[in-house]
């Protein structure tokens, strides 16, 4: 019997373990695969607050998983099967065994599409990115890509104005998703129903193959390539319907990260962030943590960790 058990062992998971095992909660946490989140692809990251110069994400998830062991979490890599959260004492039913907990944090990020561009997976990390606010940076004076049909991908394009020297901004579909209005953005091209077919590359992205809308196939020299299509959805599927999702299968949760079911708390992007960062969601983990250590502890509020 664990007092937490955390699934999935990204920066919302690992950070909520770092404060639950310190908070002299017996935690357990269970991760997939460690290898795969968006964090450990993440090639270089240089603005994680505390970390200097550049670090590629795997590293920085060792690390965080190292602080959280350090203060007794356990971790454990394999598959979950189902889940029971509705009653008191929750069971986590895994290719390894059941393990039971009186509270659960789920923190099991977002999935893919069903299907990735030919070359995207194998060059994530490598010029392949979703995120501009985190990866702009490196491309200062470059030539990048920008798919996406959503508004998302929008304010994604236009973060990435302040580095990129040539946007190249391809819409799938003849507009953009809730957006009625396409502002001008400097430096950037926009091109409606234009199609993706392949990142090209060998070692990192070298261009962009697509079909325009006039049914041309071209391919586009570009070293980057910022992925925004619509599809990524919440990793919250094995819930079964035992915890209150929205549309899109966000977890609802409130302030600290609580859902309506005792017990089950949500972090990361299993709920609707205004921005995917990993520094937002190892807030996540961490305000979840010190809200089930009220909820275990029955204090009356959130008891915050000063020393």
């Amino acid at each position: 019997m664990y007092d937490v058990i955390i699934i999935g062992g990204g920066p919302a998971g690992t950070s909520a373990a770092i404060y639950t095992a310190r908070g002299n909660l017996k935690t357990l946490v269970i991760d997939k695969a460690p290898g795969t989140g968006a964090l450990a692809l993440t090639h270089k990251i240089a603005n994680y607050p505390g970390v200097e110069g550049e670090m590629t994400g795997k590293e920085l998830l060792d690390k965080m998983r190292r602080q959280a062991e350090s203060f007794g979490a356990e971790f454990i890599q394999t598959t979950i099967s189902a889940v029971d959260v509705e009653d008191e004492v929750k069971s986590i039913f895994t290719a390894h065994g059941t393990f039971e907990a009186k509270a659960v944090i789920v923190a099991t990020g977002s999935k893919g599409r069903n299907r990735m561009l030919p070359g995207e997976e194998a060059l994530l990390g490598r010029g392949v990115s979703t995120c501009a606010t985190c990866d702009g940076a490196f491309y200062e004076g470059k030539h990048v890509a920008v798919i996406g049909d959503s508004e998302e991908a929008l304010e994604e394009a236009h973060a990435l104005t302040k580095f990129a020297d040539k946007i190249t901004f391809l819409v799938p579909r003849g507009d953009l998703q809730g957006v009625e209005e396409v502002p001008e953005l400097p430096n950037t091209e926009i091109f409606f129903r234009s199609r993706p077919l392949e990142i090209v590359g060998e070692k990192a992205v070298e261009g962009l193959r697509i079909r325009t809308a006039e049914g041309n196939e071209e391919l586009l020299a570009v070293d980057g390539v910022f992925v925004f299509l619509s599809g990524s959805k919440p990793g919250t599927d094995f819930l079964d319907g035992q915890v209150p999702l929205d549309d899109e299968g966000f977890m609802i949760l409130d302030e600290y990260m609580q859902s309506s079911v005792p017990g089950v708390f949500g972090a990361g992007e299993v709920r609707k962030t205004p921005v995917k960062q990993a520094v937002v969601a190892a807030a996540d983990g961490a305000i979840a943590a010190m809200a089930v250590d009220k909820y275990i502890n029955k204090r009356s509020k959130v008891v915050p960790q000063y020393k």
